[in-house]
């Protein structure tokens, strides 16, 4: 499932190449035909990002909510677009470029009071100009339960995936199962300015970047996959090359090292 870079650098893009146009809305597949029908023609005034939901926000109140899943993708193109290739929820087509919807887990289209109550309802979004440091810090002290576990959870903290979960705890030195509420003040900012820092620089360059980059975020152009992350799906660990312990947390894989993340 793409994690909160992923969206926001979609946000940002179609933003850039999209907003302030008028388009034609179709759903090649179907299932969304009638809101197709209700934003053909309308004005996007802004595109935005929460966590690992994207907005498309038209005049007259209208918002378009997209949570990509595990098989949602978009696909770009240039116009003319070619003929819809595979379950095309929703083809938007702009002035001088088009992109389709291709199985998403969520596409609606909902109004302002909706997208409020939605939004609130999400956590913390780091990579947002009003996230909030201390309304995450002050739900991880009411709670018990594992740092690990409270780091995938949407309410909490919006936009961490799987895979930045375990590279940021291994980066910490992080048991994942510590419990939250012990973490003190000085590991959670430094946890916190880190998840921004390493969020920042996922959007910067479209993936996801944990290791291999420089004090201001650089990263060299012949960086290999391979090199890119530190423990996720490791079969040992990179500092002291202890085998990486597997286990399910909060219903996704757990990667992390007992010797360098003490509990």
């Amino acid at each position: 499932m793409p994690e909160g870079h992923t969206i926001h650098r979609i946000a940002s893009d179609h933003q850039k190449w999209f907003a302030g146009q008028r388009f034609v809305a179709l759903s090649p597949q179907g299932r969304f035909s009638d809101e197709a029908k209700r934003i053909n023609g309308r004005q996007l005034r802004d595109v935005s990002a929460h966590g690992k939901h994207l907005f498309y926000h038209w005049n007259r109140h209208l918002i378009t909510h997209i949570h990509l899943g595990l098989y949602g993708k978009f696909r770009l193109q240039r116009n003319p677009p070619r003929e819809p290739r595979g379950a095309v929820r929703l083809r938007m087509i702009g002035r001088e470029r088009s992109f389709d919807l291709i199985g998403p887990n969520c596409c609606e289209l909902i109004d302002t009071c909706q997208f409020e109550k939605l939004t609130l309802r999400l956590g913390v979004d780091p990579l947002r100009d009003d996230a909030s440091a201390e309304t995450v810090w002050n739900k991880l002290q009411k709670s018990r339960s594992a740092i690990g576990s409270l780091l995938l959870n949407q309410s909490v903290l919006a936009g961490v995936g799987n895979v930045y979960r375990a590279e940021i705890l291994f980066l910490m030195g992080i048991h994942p199962q510590f419990p939250a509420n012990q973490i003190t003040r000085e590991t959670f900012d430094k946890l916190w300015k880190l998840t921004s820092r390493l969020l920042k620089i996922g959007v910067q360059h479209n993936k996801i970047i944990t290791a291999g980059f420089d004090a201001e975020g650089r990263v060299p152009k012949h960086l290999k996959a391979s090199e890119r992350l530190n423990i996720y799906k490791r079969s040992r660990c990179p500092r002291c090359d202890r085998p990486v312990k597997t286990w399910d947390l909060a219903n996704r894989k757990m990667y992390a090292c007992d010797r360098c993340q003490k509990l």
